[in-house]
């Protein structure tokens, strides 16, 4: 059963970095801010392009075994990718789409306690406000990270 504690979270690393795969692959990038708080920063390929994603997340401890933490998470991204193999797939269309927009986050982590690897999977959906005018809900990722520290 999830079960979220009114408490402060505890931060369970301070910078971890790794891969993310969600139909694309990128590189993520997450760090503690404090207080429940930390940002994360992915660059990805993904559509024939390459994007860049920089999220503001909050943080809860959940379920009763140490180092499982719900977060989520606002920002923006900013994208090129080609015109005929992004989410709006017109086959007809040439050269490249540039995008950006405002993302959300809703994900579930897991740092090991002896070793230095977090695990996560998140939604992120996102409102395209520039290039393609959109609504994209179908990012599912999975991230494994290196804690670095």
């Amino acid at each position: 059963m999830l079960t979220f504690s009114s408490v402060n979270a505890q931060q369970d690393y301070e910078t971890a970095i790794g891969i993310r795969i969600n139909g694309g692959a990128g590189v993520t990038l997450r760090h503690d801010l404090g207080s429940s708080k930390s940002m994360e920063g992915i660059l990805y390929t993904r559509w024939g392009g390459i994007g860049l994603t920089g999220l503001f997340q909050v943080n809860y401890p959940v379920f009763s075994e140490p180092g499982f933490r719900a977060y989520f998470g606002i920002g923006g991204n900013v994208g090129v990718f080609d015109a005929d193999k992004g989410p709006w797939f017109d086959e007809n269309a040439t050269g490249s789409d540039v995008v950006a927009g405002i993302d959300g986050q809703l994900g579930l982590e897991y740092t090991f306690k002896d070793f230095p690897l977090n695990l996560s999977i998140d939604w992120k959906p996102t409102v395209y406000l520039l290039g393609e005018q959109d609504i994209y809900a179908g990012d599912v990722g999975i991230s494994i990270r290196y804690v670095l520290k």
